[in-house]
């Protein structure tokens, strides 16, 4: 038998050796937890294509959060399930103080003062077209777009809002909010950009969770081509150089290698959004009795750490957490 030098093998011998020597580690304070928050009261509502999430009424919502705290996640993402008869093409209601997402925005805070919120600035939960922009024969009008983002990001940041999260992948919308942001003292709400947003079929149960699907055309002229690499560091540059203090990529699964680039290009925390189809395959194949979800879970959380996220935005938040307490 030849004699080997090298004998990678020791390193995994036993559960202790492979602690040592393990490269990257997934910990609940790395996880952001989205929530949907919908109108009513003393009511949570399942979402039939996302198993074990839901709509939360706001007194369900800050009980959610309540027993987050408890498991460890600090850290929530809230989107707002607006009724039809609120929406209109300016999405008007995503400034209302007394609406539905500033009031639960006002409240968590007021309830929890130590959580961190990052709040959605997107239009299409309050559009009655759908979309992330305004909408004028069929075209998304970018610059007309901004000015309803930046009235919406600084009535969040009002409302309590520690982090603006822009989901449209508007052009300018980072400098444009960080602009309204500075000129009304907002100096320390952080903007955490969806810098690489692809035009993804994996956003279904998300767009079934807030009933918020475009009404005609679809997003492709905003939201990026999966196709496209390269053209995520040109978004990285321009929401860096417009001061951006957190790059996302969404989705995150299937694009490890957009995290990765901007992981190797970028000295800001990237995050990673484990999107919602990506959740729902899980807990699919998992019914059915095909693949041990937990065992999934972990690894998928794995491998967006290892490709090089400091955050991951995940609908797992919960149950991982749960299992470290196991």
């Amino acid at each position: 038998m030849n004699h080997l030098t090298r004998r990678p093998r020791r390193n995994r011998k036993s559960d202790v050796i492979r602690d040592l020597v393990q490269e990257n580690h997934v910990s609940v304070h790395d996880l952001i937890y989205p929530l949907f928050i919908t109108e009513g009261q003393n009511q949570t509502v399942a979402i039939p294509s996302m198993p074990g999430i839901s709509r939360f009424t706001l007194d369900r919502t800050l009980d959610e959060i309540g027993q987050c705290m408890e498991l460890g996640i600090k850290t929530f993402a809230p989107f707002p399930n607006i009724p039809e008869a609120k929406k209109d093409r300016f999405a008007l209601e995503s400034k209302n103080p007394e609406g539905l997402y500033l009031k639960a925005v006002s409240e968590i805070k007021r309830q929890f003062p130590g959580v961190i919120l990052a709040t959605d600035v997107a239009m299409d939960p309050y559009s009655s077209d759908g979309h992330d922009g305004v909408v004028d024969n069929g075209e998304i009008i970018n610059d007309a777009s901004l000015e309803v983002l930046g009235q919406m990001a600084l009535a969040q940041a009002q409302a309590g809002a520690d982090i603006i999260a822009p989901s449209d992948m508007m052009d300018g919308r980072v400098a444009h909010i960080r602009n309204i942001l500075d000129k009304h003292a907002f100096y320390n709400v952080s903007i955490m950009s969806y810098t690489a947003k692809y035009a993804s079929a994996y956003y279904g149960p998300f767009r079934d969770a807030l009933e918020s699907a475009p009404k005609h055309g679809d997003k492709k002229t905003y939201q990026m081509n999966p196709a496209n690499s390269r053209e995520a560091l040109i978004e990285a540059e321009l929401d860096t150089a417009e001061g951006a203090d957190y790059l996302m990529v969404k989705p995150a699964l299937s694009y490890l290698d957009v995290i990765k680039l901007l992981r190797d290009n970028s000295n800001l925390p990237i995050v990673a959004y484990n999107v919602s189809g990506e959740y729902a395959m899980v807990k699919a194949a998992a019914q059915n009795g095909w693949i041990d979800g937990e065992k999934i879970m972990l690894e998928t959380l794995l491998s967006m750490k290892r490709a090089g996220a400091d955050i991951i935005l995940t609908y797992f938040a919960k149950e991982f957490a749960q299992y470290l307490k196991k």
